[in-house]
């Protein structure tokens, strides 16, 4: 059971990062794709 709940805990604690650097470099599609040639 103890590792159970530390797995649980590592997968939270292993989600709540990549939720925060996915946040830190995404980008705006306008800033994405800011050439001549696309239309956003």
């Amino acid at each position: 059971m103890k590792s159970f709940v530390l797995a649980c805990v590592a997968a939270v604690v292993i989600a709540g990062g990549a939720a925060l650097a996915l946040s830190h470099f995404q980008k705006s599609a306008e800033s994405a794709f800011s050439t001549t040639g696309a239309r956003v």
